[in-house]
């Protein structure tokens, strides 16, 4: 059974979640993006090494607190990793007021009628359990729609439910991220078939069971309302899918009920070479700007 004050906080305070989750394949571009080159280090044990403590820096800020960050979604290397000499998840939540989530997707299968769905994982309710250990209280898991093709879309909501239900038995909440590619060129369209597709899903969930929503920031404004609104849906958070941190927030500001989950969004402006003084700055302006956002709809 979920954290009843993880729980509320999650449904019901003001915020937004922090995505420090980028694994094997989308490190090298974080890492980059912070001022760290592939030529800084050899090999993924030194890279998981400069990009933890890239997160180190960010959870441990002045500003990353529960008063506006509410959540933060890791890397498995991240929850098992610490923060001034505390396992992550309970720095997190007893330190900061921040609830803890983990990435337990292993990666995407190659494209098939215009998605990517998610590689199996068969190892999932050990990692639930070991997660559920450490104080984890929700997962997060990632496909990617890159056309409106409406089996493939169907197929991706499906493997999301299913594996959804698996991590609620585990006592653990889900967040489903079906993402649709912001390069798209059917984007809107896709969002159309993937709205109506998560809506039946969401109607056979068992009374009392219910899931968190990830989902790019709709072409339409309000499109994913009726999602909001749906009474198995906890929270629906918005990826920023690439966009700079002004547009995914310009863009998130015209959509009620949707808070930020944003990665590169959050981080785009941090770089290694910053004192602390100037890290910390740059951090608390970004988060000022996502919670802005995320609670303030015009």
């Amino acid at each position: 059974m979920v954290d009843a004050k993880m729980l509320n906080k999650m449904s019901s305070a003001p915020g937004f979640i922090a995505a420090l989750d980028q694994s094997g394949g989308s490190t090298p571009g974080a890492l980059r993006l912070y001022g760290v080159s592939e030529t800084d280090y050899q090999g993924d044990d030194e890279m998981f090494r400069l990009v933890h403590a890239m997160r180190v820096r960010i959870m441990s800020a002045p500003a990353f607190t529960g008063d506006k960050v509410i959540g933060a979604i890791l890397f498995e290397r991240t929850m098992d990793g610490d923060v001034e000499g505390e396992a992550v998840p309970s720095y997190l939540w007893h330190k900061r007021g921040v609830v803890p989530f983990l990435k337990v997707d292993k990666g995407l299968n190659a494209e098939e009628n215009g998605v990517q769905t998610m590689k199996s994982m068969p190892e999932l309710d050990a990692l639930l359990i070991r997660g559920r250990e450490k104080g984890i209280f929700g997962t997060k898991m990632r496909s990617v729609i890159a056309h409106a093709d409406k089996a493939g879309i169907a197929a991706v909501v499906k493997q999301q439910f299913e594996v959804a239900r698996q991590i609620i038995g585990q006592g653990l909440m889900p967040i489903i991220e079906p993402e649709v590619s912001i390069k798209s060129p059917t984007k809107k369209e896709a969002e159309a078939i993937l709205r109506d597709e998560i809506a039946q899903q969401l109607d056979k969930l068992p009374a009392g069971e219910t899931v968190m929503l990830k989902l790019t920031i709709p072409t339409v404004a309000d499109f994913y309302a009726p999602l909001v609104a749906h009474k198995s849906v906890i929270r629906v958070v918005a990826l920023s899918g690439g966009y700079s941190t002004a547009d995914a927030c310009e863009k998130l500001s015209h959509n009620h009920g949707m808070i930020a989950s944003f990665s590169r969004a959050l981080a785009e402006n941090l770089r290694v070479t910053m004192s602390d003084a100037e890290f910390d700055a740059s951090l608390g302006a970004t988060i000022d700007q996502i919670y802005a956002a995320s609670v303030n709809k015009s």
